[in-house]
């Protein structure tokens, strides 16, 4: 084919600063508040489980935070990023619509979630944290912790649901490769994991129970800070790295985005690709649709309510204003294990609330199916949750065929799906239901 399909950047191009969304949004954001006294929870209080350079991230309001070389050099082992341009894909939907994505998966743990490892180990270390404690879902984050632990030599404790510990063994073998010790939660390693598997010995976990346990284990550990992979104001910060190489790679195309569209679980990948366009939508007036997309059983911005929750199922931490299913639900064991989560970021759910972005829900036989469409003319075998994202721009470029005209559509390719293919394998045995 003629087309350009590869737009580049140079080391050099890779961003000095993360944009902070908090800085331009027309609302402000509303605060966390004790679980106890439901006042606006003091930063000082964080401090048991955050150090304290990462809390004065997580309330900043300035617009820009500078990155630290440290963590700009081990970003170039991978950064800058690729943007492609799927022509191969468009061909297949016989599509006027031009449609781009920014691969996150040739970082070294395979997606995007390394891009705020690197900076939390590294604001760990410095202030003196000799152990941090995560869960993880899918994996994606507890193996991009592990591999930041390592290069820091930080101890990683990683409690992983364990529907995913059991789909998604090389995910965990990975994590060991990189030092770090992970259980399957619930565990018999905490008191709230001992509780549950005594009410459920079958419990299949979630995300907001392996939270709990990691949180119990930091309070209970010397020495041990917590670390989380999205949701948080901090994490949503440091991924911002994704969207502002995108804004100079789609100059470099030539071609500037219609639509935008990114998976949703805790709002992590989203916000990467999505914040730094907000600031354009915000302040000079663009009228991009920008729309996260999430699982329908698990369909926390489109079904949830916006309040304030716990960000776990045993209620141990700050109350967060955001979209929610309630944090006692039980999300059903679907494949993409990234998204089972039943809140949403304060700052995703902020923009919705505010009309900056929407939000769309796929059954997972359609994300599957789109995955495997992209696969077989793309080559890339994408990550179940980032195959959301393609079911929402295969959708959007079929009705742009239909309407006869040419839309631009960028999304967020946050990771590959080459540990996965457990999933890919049910598929297409027909074992993959919808909830």
């Amino acid at each position: 084919m003629s087309q350009k399909t590869r737009f580049d950047l140079e080391q050099a191009d890779i961003p000095s600063a993360w944009y902070n969304l908090n800085a331009d949004f027309p609302e402000p954001l509303p605060p966390p508040l004790h679980p106890g006294t439901k006042a606006p929870l003091p930063p000082e209080a964080l401090e048991a489980i955050f150090p304290r350079n990462l809390i004065e991230q997580e309330i900043s309001a300035e617009q820009w935070i500078e990155i630290p070389e440290t963590v700009r050099d081990i970003y170039a082992l991978w950064r800058p990023t690729p943007l492609l341009r799927a022509v191969r894909l468009e061909k297949a939907l016989n599509t006027p619509a031009h449609i781009y994505y920014k691969y996150e998966g040739v970082s070294p743990a395979g997606s995007h979630k390394v891009n705020t490892a690197v900076p939390q180990a590294y604001y760990n270390k410095i202030a003196g944290t000799k152990r941090l404690a995560t869960e993880t879902g899918a994996g994606q984050w507890g193996a991009s912790l592990a591999f930041a632990c390592s290069l820091f030599g930080l101890e990683c404790n990683i409690y992983m649901v364990k529907v995913s510990y059991d789909q998604k063994p090389y995910r965990r073998m990975l994590m060991h490769t990189w030092g770090a010790t992970v259980h399957a939660s619930p565990s018999d390693r905490t008191e709230f994991g001992r509780k549950l598997l005594a009410e459920d010995p079958h419990c299949s976990g979630s995300l907001g129970i392996a939270i709990s346990e990691a949180v119990e284990d930091t309070v209970k550990t010397p020495d041990t800070k917590y670390s989380l992979g999205s949701v948080l104001n901090h994490v949503c910060l440091h991924q911002t790295v994704i969207g502002e190489e995108t804004i100079k790679q789609m100059e470099k195309a030539g071609e500037e985005p219609d639509v935008i569209f990114g998976c949703c679980g805790g709002g992590s990948n989203f916000a990467g690709i999505a914040f730094p366009y907000l600031r354009k939508k915000i302040r000079e007036g663009k009228k991009y649709r920008i729309v996260g997309v999430e699982p329908t059983a698990c369909p926390t911005l489109t079904e949830g309510e916006l309040r304030y929750d716990f960000g776990d199922t045993a209620e141990t931490t700050p109350l967060l204003k955001m979209f929610t299913l309630g944090h006692k639900f039980m999300p059903p064991a679907i494949h993409a294990g990234g998204l089972r989560y039943h809140g949403m970021s304060p700052m995703v759910s902020h923009a919705l609330k505010l009309g900056l972005i929407e939000a769309e829900a796929y059954h997972q036989t359609k994300v599957f199916e789109a995955a495997m469409l992209f696969a077989r003319n793309e080559g890339i075998v994408p990550a179940p949750e980032s195959s959301h994202a393609i079911a929402a721009v295969v959708a959007e470029a079929v009705k742009a065929r239909t309407e006869g005209k040419k839309r631009v559509l960028l999304f967020n390719l946050s990771g590959h799906g080459l540990l996965d293919l457990s999933s890919y394998e049910s598929y297409l045995h027909g074992k993959l239901t919808d909830v």
